[in-house]
Order: C-alpha cells, then structure tokens, then sequence
C-alpha cells in the first residue's frame, strides 16, 4: 500500500521518528483539496499514543477537505541545516498517513485540548483551564490516527551518529 524508501539506507526506525514528532511542535498537514488542487497547510501539533491532536475554528477549507477526504499526510522537518560548502543539506524530518477524525465526544475533546494547552503552556495549569473553558464551544479538535511513518536523515547526519555511538560520544538507541 505505502511504496517503500527508496534510500533505506537513510531511514529513522519508528522509535526516532516517534520522538521528533514528540519534540517537534509544527507540521505540515496535506489534504486533497477543492478543485483537485492539493492544500497544505503548516499548524501545529501535540503527539500522543500513535495520534496527532490539532485545534482549528468551526468551520474552514481544512475541515471542508477532511470532510470529503479523511486520508491525510503530515510532514515534520526536525533539522534543516544547509551546507553551502558542501552543496548538501543536513536534514531529518518524518512523513505521516494517517486518517483524521473530528472528535464530537466532550470527554475525548477535553483530552485533547488539555495535552495541547500543557504542550504549548506547560507552566501555567490554571490559565490552561480557564483557556479551555472559555474557548471549548469555538474550537475543533482533529485527530490524526496514524496508518503508515516513516522518517529520513542526511547519511551525513547518519555517519556522524554511527560514529559518536562507536567513540562513546553518545548512546546507542
């Protein structure tokens, strides 16, 4: 169903790439659009238990897509460090299928709002609260159960982690 890496060399296992998207607060969310354009759009994110949680008004072309369209892809790029000298880039980023949902239920949504508010405003409990409150009744949650991941890094990025292990610099996964 999903075409394999063609540079599987360069390929994150599952655990890295479930750790940037832990540590990563934006992506990139690509829908089917209308008129057979494709739409994507950056927003950002909580990661939680194989699910991708975002907030969005009402009402919008993202809900009238995923309305039409449920299958989405998500793209997060963690490191983004260009080379001149030596015409490369220095990158590690993971891409996502998934199918998304809008939560109806108050319990699920409150869930979602309140690891979103913690990721975002981790030192403030009772502002997160009262944020949530307040807003609850003009905010979507979508949820992004995630089908299919697979994350990628420059070799060079690969080399110098291989390296670092086997001198003692870091630890192995």
């Amino acid at each position: 169903m999903f075409a394999p890496m063609r540079r599987h060399a360069q390929q994150l296992s599952p655990e890295e790439c479930i750790r940037i998207l832990e540590e990563a607060t934006s992506g990139v969310l690509a829908l089917a659009g209308g008129e057979a354009y494709p739409y994507a759009v950056p927003l950002s994110y909580v990661y939680k238990d194989g699910k991708l949680y975002f907030h969005c008004a009402p009402v919008g072309h993202k809900l009238d897509a995923i309305k039409k369209n449920p299958k989405v892809s998500f793209c997060v790029i963690a490191e983004d460090n260009v080379k001149p000298q030596e015409y490369t880039t220095y990158y590690r980023s993971v891409i996502l299928f998934g199918t998304a949902r809008l939560l109806q239920e108050e319990a699920e949504k409150r869930a979602a709002l309140s690891l979103l508010a913690a990721r975002f405003t981790p030192d403030d409990p009772a502002g997160r609260q009262q944020e949530i409150d307040k807003l609850y009744h003009r905010t979507t949650i979508v949820e992004i159960a995630i089908d299919h991941i697979t994350g990628k890094a420059a070799r060079e990025l690969l080399h110098s982690r291989t390296d670092n292990v086997e001198s003692g610099q870091i630890d192995a996964d």
